[in-house]
């Protein structure tokens, strides 16, 4: 009883709310949830490519929770165009003034180096990794000021199974890894924090839809709001806790 009361009485689970939030690749999957959790008390910013995902995400939110204290908006880029990524945090800037939380999480699926063209390669890599670097920094930069915040990269277990047919992937997965455990300790000092959290098989379109439906059922694979769930935990816990590492897999995948 006494541990349970210092939970409550310390606040060791903090409500998430009234923060600054953007999320890359949040108008599909993992991010559409995270969005639509976040955004019930928060003020959020979604980032995706394609206006009717954009609209559908936006429109949903508005139909199950109308009148609530949060907010979602949403602006198209593409996140292999710098410019796009500036303008991005430029109106961020003017929308809410502050970034208190950045979620990387924009990612394509892609199979083997034997597949493919240096150009499809080319955009991959700079959906899946190099987006995260630039948006990093430009929170960072952000952050610094307020000597606080925290980034999420959303990277996937892939980067240790590393599947056969999927070394692209795994490359780009393999990068968001090293990344997160490097920046960590280059911004610890500012007050940042930064958290990776892999998922193993989630039921999302960039697994083939056929079938998912009996997969969740049998525990072979998760839910995107299983990993929204994770994201609001991580972003809960009080300042001196950092969550460096998540993996989170179905109770029945076996790698």
């Amino acid at each position: 009883m006494e541990a349970v009361k210092a939970i409550y009485e310390e606040k060791l689970i903090q409500p998430i709310r009234g923060k600054r939030i953007l999320i890359t690749g949040g108008t599909t999957g993992i991010g559409r949830a995270i969005a639509h959790l976040l955004a019930r008390e928060n003020q959020v910013m979604v980032v995706g490519r394609h206006q009717p995902e954009m609209d559908d995400t936006l429109n949903d939110f508005q139909r199950q929770y109308p009148g609530g204290s949060g907010h979602l908006v949403g602006e198209l880029c593409d996140l292999v165009n710098p410019q796009d990524i500036e303008r991005v945090f430029s109106r961020f800037d003017e929308q809410f003034g502050q970034l208190d939380v950045l979620i990387n999480n924009a990612g394509l699926a892609f199979n083997s180096v034997l597949e493919g063209s240096y150009d499809d390669w080319e955009y991959l890599l700079k959906t899946n990794l190099l987006s995260y670097l630039a948006c990093s920094r430009y929170a960072i930069d952000r952050m610094r000021n307020s000597r606080g915040g925290h980034i999420v990269n959303v990277g996937s277990m892939s980067a240790d199974v590393r599947e056969k047919d999927s070394s692209v992937y795994v490359a780009t997965k393999s990068g968001i890894q090293g990344f997160s455990e490097s920046l960590r300790k280059e911004v610890n000092d500012l007050g940042i924090k930064v958290t990776l959290i892999e998922p193993g098989a989630v039921g999302t379109d960039m697994q083939p839809r056929e079938g998912q439906e009996e997969q969740i059922e049998n525990l072979e694979m998760l839910k995107a709001e299983d990993i929204a769930v994770a994201v609001y935990y991580c972003l809960s816990t009080p300042k001196r806790c950092d969550i460096v590492e998540m993996q989170i897999r179905p109770h029945q995948q076996q790698i």
